[in-house]
């Protein structure tokens, strides 16, 4: 499959959700709720079901709709327990065995796993669950958890959590489901988002982000903290420190981009949250300039801060086709170059003879950005000012978000001058890593900022910088490859990558 027109941003990661409705299929809510999820990955998506006795389980590659297209897959999912998935791969190839819920068995017991996030030592765990005698079926990091937890069910679901908490590294927000529980947790980081809340007058549910409580009429009671755990059985939660909280290191980009704009996270809703954005931004990089126009739509929010600040009107400037996804056809070069515009339709009759200041929320690797400073241009603008809501993002992630590799980065190989020029806009200016935490009315120090400033503070083997570095996403069972064939190039490569 080829992505040729998809938007050049950071990747989503996954979304994860966990029901317990005693009065109603729970595969049915989490169905409801993937869809509020689905921004968060579009490879694939599964749910695993539980009638207190028997764990029954659908997933697929595709969209929610084109896994669960048809009402007795739902039917041949009862039970009041279920959890859910949606998919963007970071760790592990976008294949079917890598698809989630995973599912793991063995004497102690059973458990499908559902996972958001990305393990820094996924190398070091699939090694030491393989000289243990395990067997592993995907290249999913996904899959080691389950198996850590299923492994370690007999001292009890809090204490196999508590395990994995303590051997894991990197992020991870996790639903778990047992034949008579459901389980969350979240990593001693918090790096990515968990929350849970009420269904109902006697069900639970768990999720991502709070926009998928709005869909199934459940009411968020409380953001997990780092290290936490919320446990659903015998009809009642209990929530618990699994270990204690390391820091808090939410990823900032939840902020500015992943999580939909009706989402609170910190208490914010984050559609505000852009939108002081934008003001900051205007008050940062001031431009006079005729109109603001956002980049729809993730743009939005925070163009109309960036007018309401400025002063200068804000009107849109681009329609956004709703119906482009993923395509089998090759292109040739001539329509690859084409992408944006089948996605982007320029209203010449708002761009003509304008200064405009063009809003947006990243920039990764640059090629869109420029295609669609090309496309105003050639639209009658007169001037382009470009301002992004991200600081410029320099290193890449290994938490869970799918960006580039460093070298690939266009921040990390030009000044912001040079970008500009590259760009073809008249100017060019970034939120600063303060403005964008200020914005969110949160401390700097509660965020991960290390793809803006390359402070990687959960820590990561080099086995996986290299891989990284490679870009391969099928690294569990291959990971070790470069390190034996050439330990020094590997080290080398290692260096050029995070310097």
């Amino acid at each position: 499959m080829t992505d040729w027109q998809a938007e050049d941003n950071p990747k989503e990661e996954c979304g994860v959700l966990g029901v317990y409705s005693p009065d109603e299929d729970a595969a049915r809510v989490a169905f409801f709720g993937l869809f509020a999820l689905q921004h968060r990955g579009q490879e694939s998506a599964g749910i695993a079901a539980s009638d207190g006795h028997e764990v029954r389980m659908h997933r697929k590659m595709g969209l929610v709709t084109n896994v669960f297209n048809d009402e007795s897959i739902l039917t041949s999912l009862p039970g009041h327990l279920a959890i859910g998935h949606t998919r963007y791969s970071t760790t592990g190839a976008s294949v079917s065995r890598n698809a989630q819920p995973i599912f793991c068995q063995d004497q102690a017991g059973l458990v499908a796993v559902a996972h958001n996030g990305n393990l820094t030592n996924a190398q070091e765990l699939a090694e030491e669950l393989q000289e243990a005698g395990e067997t592993l079926e995907s290249t999913s990091d996904s899959e080691l958890l389950a198996r850590m937890l299923v492994r370690n069910l007999d001292k009890g679901i809090e204490e196999a959590v508590r395990v994995v908490m303590r051997k894991a590294l990197g992020a991870y927000s996790v639903t778990v489901l047992l034949p008579n529980a459901v389980v969350a947790f979240r990593d001693p980081w918090g790096v990515r988002p968990l929350t849970v809340g009420k269904l109902n007058d006697n069900g639970f549910f768990f999720a991502s982000e709070t926009c998928a409580f709005n869909v199934v009429g459940a009411e968020p009671t409380h953001e997990l903290a780092p290290g936490e755990m919320a446990i659903v059985e015998n009809g009642e939660m209990r929530i618990v420190v699994g270990v204690p909280p390391t820091s808090h290191k939410m990823c900032l980009f939840e902020f500015i981009y992943f999580a939909r704009p009706d989402s609170k996270m910190y208490g914010e809703l984050l559609y505000r949250v852009r939108e002081r954005m934008g003001e900051i931004l205007a008050e940062e990089h001031p431009i006079e300039a005729d109109l603001v126009i956002p980049v729809p739509d993730s743009g939005v929010p925070a163009a109309l801060g960036f007018s309401a600040h400025s002063g200068i009107p804000y009107r849109e400037g681009m329609m956004k086709s709703r119906y482009i996804h993923r395509t089998f056809i090759q292109p040739d070069q001539r329509l690859r170059e084409l992408g944006v515009r089948m996605k982007l339709s320029p209203l010449k009759e708002h761009l003509k003879g304008k200064s405009i200041v063009l809003v947006d929320d990243s920039i990764v690797r640059g090629t869109t950005t420029k295609q669609i400073v090309k496309l105003l241009r050639e639209s009658g603008a007169r001037e382009v000012h470009v301002r992004i809501t991200a600081p410029p993002i320099q290193f890449p992630c290994f938490y869970g978000v799918d960006m580039a590799t460093r070298e690939e980065l266009a921040s990390a190989k030009m000044t912001v001058e040079q970008l500009r020029e590259h760009l073809g806009a008249n100017s060019l200016g970034f939120l600063s890593i303060a403005g964008a935490a200020r914005a969110t009315g949160q401390p700097q120090g509660k965020f991960c900022l290390a793809c803006f400033n390359g402070k990687y503070e959960i820590p990561i083997s080099d086995r996986s910088k290299i891989v990284q570095a490679g870009q391969s996403k099928d690294h569990v069972g291959n990971m070790v490859s470069l390190t034996q064939a050439d330990p020094q190039a590997a080290s080398n490569l290692v260096e050029a990558f995070v310097m």
